[in-house]
């Protein structure tokens, strides 16, 4: 289907018969003055690209008497001169248009003509130096296009689906003459106007390649082209041609700075209904770090509103294809025609040939079966691999054949083993030498041996077809074929041999690959990435029931599983309680870790810079071990006698200064920090507690009490109890006293101290983190705890210090926090590192103290303590002891902490780089004078390093600040690979 009227020339403009089009140019100076003369508008213009137009920005010109400028220019409109081979018929066309998409979809800012006072449409035909023009002076609308490279994210990308679904809906039914025109952005032309343009592009391997690909997409369309609907379209909702919205407190709307406005007409015709669709997703293509599966968000959003059919689905991949070949052969054509002249056209070449290069990256026939998948729609017939194909083992015992189970989930892959390049390898031959008969690897099933660590993309784990270890030579035989459309691959790696039907003599204990795939369709990777596994799984058949290699274990989770998340997730959100809440929007389900990697169930592995509760890193053998063996023995509470409790609390004591010398256990920070206080309440028979504002302490009454962080809970402020009395955040970067005015804060928390003294309510204690956490490792400054423990114990009170983060050498210099302080206090409360992320908790205090906690009665916590939590806490020591733990954090610590003060140097968006150690927060602002809290650009920010392979979350009252504290195993090459991303980031857009 190529000219869908060959029986007349359109109403309208028509390419192909219109020859040359160069785009308008005139001089700005007689723009200027048609302006003037027409519509009296004193204006200063700027020029603005287009293809085949020419378009200005008009300002305000305004001006003092004396010719100075009195305020900054207003943009007032944009003027279009519109190219002469288009007609005044087409231009009341595009008028209608956007008046009905506008009165269509009223939350949309919809770019319509402009009128005067009188009401009447700013829209003429004038005589200029180049003949009459038509001349509009359309509205503009504020906010900017998403024009560039930049990086976009999957909620702009799902609006840009979602606008093109309002306009489709708002045109489906709209009819107009001049819609009657033959456009070359037209993709039912789109096989004519490759043919006539792409003999002008200069580069013979680029023409061929564009030649070939848009012949066989054109192929897939004209088969479709009957049963595609007909409508009026936009035909150019672009990234040039949306407008951000300009919600002006974007940190409380989830619409802030996506796109809401629609500009440029210029394209309305009539044409298939998913050319609206394809031609916005082919836009995203060339954005940085887009690839196909990238438009997916915004096909899905466009399905929801305006359901595609079959054949429309099956459509919108090939047409992508031709837009892109489009665009190559129409720019470099263009640039040719306005001999160089046209700086827009220029400038899409390669953006073009981008769009081009991922069009084409992954196969049609791929990309169309992974859209259906992610929409629910079944392709035409036709679509999928049918028929039949039978094969033989006859000398295989099959049932004596293993399954390998090397999933994420597998056993067999714990403790690391999956990044052993022989694992695979030696998991086969053990099973051979156990007696199996062959040991085999599913089709379809993430294999967690195919993951990469530290890659910014999602790695190749999902088998096409399946591995196969005979203990035996076998012969390979073909007993039934009634499938013309399927074809057998037999590979020996490292010798491939594509396309050939059988082999015989498959050999003895060398690993063989087997798949079946579709012919006529690109050769299948036997190993493919799980954003695209649907897709490229469509193309292939699976060999091993056709073997007779019956699936006789466990089974193991398919890729239909592990890639969708939402169904685990909807049944955590039924049964979880709502506040107990997750990290990210759409979260990654991970199933796995080892050191300072956490892996998805897809085999992606994600680096963990945020995970403080393992310092030991994730799977750590020594406490897995410690823990399994004494589960096998014995765990119950410590109120029975066993030697472990004692181990741990005598090497626990031994950690803390004296006179330190006796320990409380329980399950958690929150606990520990609540019996601190209890204990402290209990020493001094008084109710009151001095707290720092802005901090965190824990979930349970007493923990909670002390804890100000509005980011936490909202509500903080207001709920304290009487009890509780708040000192201001010592915070020398964004506090109430900044920089060397930062010394004013202890002894303005000591009077608080005095003046509660004086009042008659001396308080208990004061509580504080040694190193300020919650707001994003800020130490504190010098001296402060020092002259407000002095105050506190001068009062009759205790100093209790939260170490639940900073302690257990994370800060690298020192094993507690408080010893950067120069301090002693009189009650540690320490958990998280302690049991690795077994439930693990201390209070350390002095015997004397802790013997007045008898007045509360006794005391004790049923798996704090416990032979299991005891020999957790032990293996944990005996792990900082021998690794070097402390030291790692110190000098990878610093490595990363300079290499982030690098980035600050480069991207003003970094206000500070805090911290010590692996301690550190990356604070980020929008304003380095104003400190105004860049708090909607971080989580974006966590959202676009998790889709590059990062773990990070936002901390603080502002949720401004990367909270940086990952497992103290973490290395320089990891290290480097976070600064990388985030650099990454900062540089492409969030």
């Amino acid at each position: 289907m190529t000219d869908p009227r060959p029986d007349r020339r359109p109403l309208g403009f028509d390419f192909f018969g219109a020859g040359e089009l160069a785009a308008p140019n005139l001089p700005v100076a007689e723009v200027a003055a048609i302006l003037r003369e027409q519509w009296g508008l004193d204006v200063h213009l700027e020029s603005l690209g287009s293809q085949q137009d020419q378009n200005f920005l008009a300002l305000s010109s305004a001006a003092a008497a004396d010719g100075s400028r009195t305020v900054d220019p207003v943009p007032i409109g944009v003027v279009k001169i519109t190219n002469p081979g288009f007609t005044a018929l087409e231009l009341s066309a595009q008028d209608a248009a956007a008046s009905r998409i506008a009165a269509h979809a009223p939350t949309l800012r919809i770019a319509t003509t402009t009128t005067d006072a009188a009401g009447r449409p700013r829209s003429i035909v004038a005589d200029t130096t180049e003949g009459p023009l038509s001349i509009r002076l359309i509205e503009f609308l504020g906010g900017g296009t998403l024009h560039g490279d930049a990086y976009l994210s999957p909620h702009a990308i799902a609006r840009l689906g979602g606008l093109a679904a309002h306009v489709s809906l708002a045109l489906a039914d709209f009819e107009h003459d001049g819609l009657d025109r033959v456009l070359q952005w037209d993709p039912r032309f789109a096989d004519r106007v490759v043919e006539l343009l792409a003999p002008h592009h200069p580069d013979g391997a680029r023409r061929e390649r564009v030649t070939d690909a848009a012949a066989a997409a054109w192929t897939a369309i004209a088969a479709l082209a009957g049963d595609l609907p007909m409508q009026g379209v936009h035909l150019d909702l672009t990234d040039d041609n949306v407008v951000r919205s300009t919600d002006a407190d974007p940190d409380h709307s989830g619409d802030a700075g996506l796109p809401d406005g629609l500009i440029d007409f210029g394209d309305v015709t009539r044409s298939w209904a998913v050319a609206e669709l394809a031609i916005t997703i082919s836009s995203v293509l060339h954005h940085a770090g887009a690839e196909p599966v990238s438009v997916l968000p915004a096909i899905r959003a466009f399905h929801a509103l305006r359901p595609l059919s079959p054949a429309e689905v099956a459509a919108i991949w090939p047409l992508v294809v031709v837009r892109g070949a489009v665009l190559v052969v129409s720019g470099e054509h263009q640039v040719q025609l306005d001999g160089g002249e046209n700086a827009y056209a220029a400038d899409g070449i390669e953006r073009e040939w981008r769009i081009f290069e991922q069009a084409v990256s992954i196969p049609t026939a791929v990309m169309t079966a992974q859209i259906a998948a992610e929409l629910g729609v079944e392709l035409p017939a036709g679509e999928t691999a049918t028929g039949t194909f039978g094969v033989r083992l006859p000398d295989l015992d099959t049932s004596a054949a293993v399954r390998l189970d090397v999933s994420p989930e597998s056993d067999a892959v714990d403790a690391g083993a999956w990044l052993d390049t022989e694992l695979e390898e030696r998991l086969a031959l053990d099973a051979l030498d156990s007696g199996a008969s062959a040991a085999w690897i599913e089709r379809a099933t993430p294999r967690l041996t195919g993951s990469r660590i530290r890659s910014a993309a999602s790695s190749a784990t999902i088998p096409t077809g399946i591995d196969v270890w005979f203990a035996d030579q076998q012969r390979l035989e073909v007993v039934e074929s009634r499938s013309a459309g399927t074809r057998l691959v037999v590979e020996v790696p490292p010798a491939s041999l594509p396309d050939q039907p059988v082999a015989d003599g498959l050999p003895r204990r060398a690993r063989v690959r087997i798949r079946l795939e579709q012919v006529g369709q690109p050769a299948v990777p036997h190993l493919v990435r799980p954003e695209y596994a649907h897709g490229w799984l469509a193309q292939t058949v699976d060999p091993a029931p056709l073997l007779g290699l019956a699936t006789s274990a466990r089974p193991t989770p398919s890729v239909a599983a592990v890639t969708d998340t939402d169904a685990l997730l909807a049944r955590r959100t039924a049964s979880f309680a709502e506040v107990q809440e997750h990290y990210y929007e759409a979260p990654p389900r991970i199933e796995r870790g080892w050191r300072e990697h956490l892996v998805g169930v897809d085999g992606r592995a994600y680096l963990d810079m945020v995970n403080n509760v393992t310092p030991l890193g994730h799977g750590h053998v020594g406490v897995a071990d410690a823990v399994s063996r004494q589960l096998r023995r014995l765990n119950t509470n410590s109120r029975f006698h066993y030697g472990a409790v004692v181990e741990y609390a005598e090497r626990l004591a031994a950690l803390a200064p004296d006179p330190l010398d006796t320990v409380f256990l329980v399950n958690s920070g929150s606990e520990a920090a609540d019996l601190a206080i209890r204990v402290a309440l209990a020493a001094t028979g008084r109710r009151d507690v001095v707290a720092i504002l802005e901090a965190y302490h824990g979930w349970t009454y007493a923990s909670d009490a002390v804890s100000t962080s509005v980011a936490d809970n909202p509500n903080a402020l207001a709920t304290r109890p009487d009890w509780v009395h708040g000192v201001d955040a010592p915070n020398p970067f964004r506090g109430v006293h900044r920089g060397a005015d930062a010394a004013r804060y202890a002894p303005e928390a000591a009077a608080v101290i005095a003046g509660l003294a004086a009042a008659g309510r001396p308080p208990a204690a004061f509580i504080a983190e040694t190193f300020f956490g919650n707001a994003g490792g800020i130490p504190l400054p010098d001296g402060y705890l020092a002259e407000v423990y002095a105050a506190v114990r001068a009062a009759g009170g205790l100093a209790i210090a939260d170490e639940v983060q900073a302690g257990f050498g994370r800060l690298g210099h020192w094993f507690w926090g408080f010893e950067q302080q120069g301090v002693v206090p009189d009650v540690i409360a320490v958990a998280k590192a302690a049991g690795n992320g077994y439930p693990l908790g201390a209070v350390i205090t002095t015997r004397e103290i802790a013997a007045r906690f008898r007045s509360q009665g006794y005391f004790f916590s049923s798996t704090g303590g416990s032979p299991a939590s005891s020999v957790a806490g032990l293996a944990v020591l005996d792990a900082f002891r021998d690794e070097g733990l402390q030291r790692n954090a110190l000098d990878v610590g610093t490595r990363l902490k300079h290499r982030l003060e690098e980035l600050a140097t480069r991207h003003p968006l970094i206000g500070a780089v805090h911290g010590l150690g692996l301690y550190l927060g990356v604070e980020f602002v929008r304003d380095r004078a104003t400190l105004e809290p860049a708090t909607a650009e971080t989580a974006a920010i966590c959202d676009r390093l998790l889709a590059l392979g990062v773990i990070m979350q936002p901390t603080g009252d502002h949720q401004n600040v990367l909270k940086t504290k990952p497992p103290l195993c973490l290395d320089d090459e990891s290290a480097d690979f976070f600064v990388a991303m985030l650099d990454r980031v900062l540089t492409e857009g969030w």
